[in-house]
């Protein structure tokens, strides 16, 4: 039987009393599709079994060593055969909308290659999930404050903070990895999640990778959901992964002078950070050092040096055959 939709979660380690409120808030916002819900659990561990298997009959574990959040989602992404796949964090849930009617938007969309949903944090503020390709400009904006600017252009910061967008269909460079819906035709020909990608990038790189394929990427606020962002504070461990995350990013796809540049601007930016002030300055700016240190090579990345062996795995030669490319005529 082939599936509408496989919904992938990779759990957290460390943090599994976020599964069981994700999991439990899908089967209302199912609709009649055929859906296929696949736990990747990252911690390997007989209690995330148990507790799926007890709890949810429904869904199926993919056990996997901890080899970060691109790895988890791929090993899982091998046993699927759905026309469409979910990307789901755990710490998530649904709140308005169904699958259904998001897999039908899609259909009807043949162009769109993957897709992002409305988010609101626990506090009911937006979580804003519409994102542009990161680059020095961008990143130097930011540095600067600029996102505070009530007419910022958008060649000063990867975010949309226009709130009034979050209601419409619009078209974006990438989207947050905490929920991505991504046609099984364009993962198939782009190539899954580069795994050299501990966390943070992985979903900008697969997104440029998607849309370079020809697809088109889209905010869909067909669906609303709750998402946790954000719940463990400042952490400096998290901080320094997404900067040596960056710059994976920037040897990939930016030119030496480009990368260069890059690299320069995000030192800026947490030598700023890295004074204390106001009530959060102290972590902040801890978080700073530690992402100062990984950038500049004193320290390791948090996660360890990436293998240079593993990259994104692909579909088999005869699915990459029979893929759907979409000209820049038809859209």
């Amino acid at each position: 039987m082939t599936h509408d939709l496989a919904i992938i979660i990779v759990t957290i380690p460390g943090e599994p009393h976020w599964l069981t409120p994700c999991l439990r808030s899908l089967r209302p916002h199912v609709g009649s599709i055929k859906l296929d819900v696949i736990v990747a659990d990252n911690d390997s561990s007989k209690a995330t079994c148990e507790l799926v298997e007890r709890n949810f009959p429904g869904a199926r574990v993919v056990p996997c060593s901890n080899r970060g959040f691109a790895y988890a989602n791929n090993r899982a992404l091998m046993t699927c055969d759905a026309r469409y796949v979910l990307f789901l964090n755990p710490d998530t849930e649904m709140l308005d909308g169904t699958f259904e009617e998001l897999v039908r938007a899609m259909d009807e969309r043949p162009e769109v290659g993957l897709a992002g949903a409305r988010q609101l944090t626990a506090d009911g503020a937006l979580f804003p999930t519409i994102r542009r390709f990161p680059n020095a400009l961008r990143v130097l904006g930011d540095a600067l404050g600029a996102e505070r600017l009530p007419r910022r252009p958008h060649w000063l910061g990867e975010r949309e903070l226009d709130l009034a967008c979050y209601d419409e269909e619009v078209q974006c460079d990438w989207t947050s990895g905490s929920f991505m819906l991504a046609r099984r035709e364009a993962l198939d020909g782009a190539g899954y999640f580069d795994e050299r990608f501990f966390i943070y990038s992985e979903e900008t790189d697969l997104c440029l990778r998607i849309k370079r394929g020809g697809w088109e990427v889209r905010h869909l606020p067909t669906m609303t959901i709750l998402h946790h962002a954000g719940k463990a504070g400042t952490n400096p461990k998290m901080t320094a992964q997404d900067v040596f995350a960056r710059m994976q990013y920037s040897r990939k796809h930016f030119s030496p002078v480009h990368r260069g540049l890059y690299r320069a601007v995000l030192a800026l930016r947490y030598l700023v950070r890295a004074v204390p002030l106001g009530g959060n300055g102290a972590a902040r700016a801890a978080a700073s050092r530690s992402a100062l240190r990984v950038l500049l090579g004193r320290d390791e990345p948090p996660f360890g040096v990436p293998p240079r062996q593993a990259v994104a795995p692909r579909a088999p030669s005869a699915t990459r055959g029979r893929l759907r490319r979409v000209s820049s005529g038809s859209r």
